[in-house]
């Protein structure tokens, strides 16, 4: 006997699938990208070259860094400067009167923060899994690996691509402009020094990110003498969030606004392609569950940008309610995975960021 959720996930799938060709859609480019959302981080701890092999292993385009300084003006792999959640510091008892609460583009966060260490305090910290109740798995890994720098991953891909033959692609995202600048820190001058400083980065596939604007517009023809190839994605929030850089101004501009086909328009003057959420193509109700899509991807195309959204994580909490099992909210699903992003891929989307490159790959192939 079949469960009520079981009969809502297969009555939702077959809607699903029968809807395909009503919303098939073409993409801007001829393969969608795979894009290793902070490595393989549902198989390995975020941030770490062991996440970076396994994505590139598994078949990933593009592997992300996000970008965070150092005290001493390092670029180093984090997806936030706050290292409590990712990093073994709060065992250190030797930089345990380093906690504190920093505000960061609007909010408040209390823990240890990369622009108080050293990069050769960081070394000596290790990382370890930030969704330890879901990803339980990955906690054997915790204490294995170091806080990798932007150089070391530059050079650890380039030495991978040349091993396997085949093009890797760099998608890094400068975190907390306006925080870092707020702090005496230039980032974006930082960024671009590696860069030009690397050989594989004057040439490999590129794609530089950021939630703000103004760091996107410095940005744009700078990265692009460096490496003609390279391109400038503007990541985007909820529909109700202000852009980080505006939030000082008396109307902040909000993500929505920037969505509709006018507000795309603008974005376009300064990137080539959107980074939205996948709530954004496809909205969700309040029990998870699917709603009509949104024009976003046809307007984002009609304005000239590509779009590659965030992002597929294979467990069944982050599915819609139409593709999940009755197996647990924390186990993993790939066949769930793979119909959700293969729906995106329906939509006209042109690359995705996932936790578990694999399943996407898997995603196009058998689309």
């Amino acid at each position: 006997m079949l469960t009520r959720r079981q009969v809502m996930g297969l009555a939702g799938t077959v809607a699903m699938f029968s809807a395909r060709h009503a919303y098939a859609a073409p993409s801007l480019v001829p393969v969608p990208l795979v894009m290793a959302h902070r490595g393989a981080s549902a198989l390995r701890p975020e941030h770490t070259l062991a996440s970076y092999a396994r994505a590139i292993a598994d078949g990933a385009d593009y592997i992300e860094p996000d970008l965070v300084p150092t005290r001493d003006g390092v670029l180093v792999a984090r997806h936030e400067s706050n290292i409590a959640t990712t990093t073994d510091v709060a065992g250190h008892p030797e930089f345990a009167s380093r906690k504190r609460s920093v505000m960061i583009d609007g909010r408040t966060e209390t823990g240890w923060f990369t622009t108080d260490f050293t990069l050769q305090e960081l070394k000596r910290l290790r990382a370890k899994e930030r969704l330890a109740d879901v990803r339980v798995h990955n906690t054997r890994y915790d204490g294995h690996f170091d806080i990798p720098t932007f150089e070391e991953i530059i050079d650890f891909v380039a030495a991978e691509a040349a091993t396997r033959g085949r093009e890797i692609g760099l998608i890094p995202e400068i975190k907390n402009s306006t925080h870092f600048h707020q702090l005496g820190y230039a980032p974006e001058d930082m960024f671009l020094q590696v860069i030009a400083a690397h050989e594989y980065t004057r040439y490999c596939l590129l794609e530089v990110q950021s939630f703000e604007s103004g760091n996107l517009k410095f940005l744009y023809d700078r990265v692009k003498n460096i490496n003609p190839r390279a391109r400038l994605m503007f990541l985007m929030g909820e529909r109700g969030e202000r852009v980080p850089d505006t939030l000082t101004a008396e109307q902040g501009t909000t993500f929505g606004e920037l969505m509709t086909p006018a507000g795309l328009q603008q974005v376009r003057r300064h990137a080539d392609a959107i980074g939205p959420s996948n709530t954004d193509i496809i909205p969700r109700d309040a029990s998870g569950a699917w709603l009509r899509p949104s024009s976003l991807i046809e307007d984002a195309h009609r304005a000239g940008l590509l779009v590659h959204s965030y992002t597929f994580r294979p467990e069944n909490r982050f599915l819609p309610l139409q593709l999940r099992n009755d197996r647990g909210d924390n186990v993993r699903n790939p066949q769930g995975a793979i119909a959700e992003i293969q729906r995106y891929l329906d939509l006209g989307l042109d690359g995705f960021f996932t936790d578990d490159p694999a399943l996407g790959r898997q995603a196009i192939e058998t689309g």
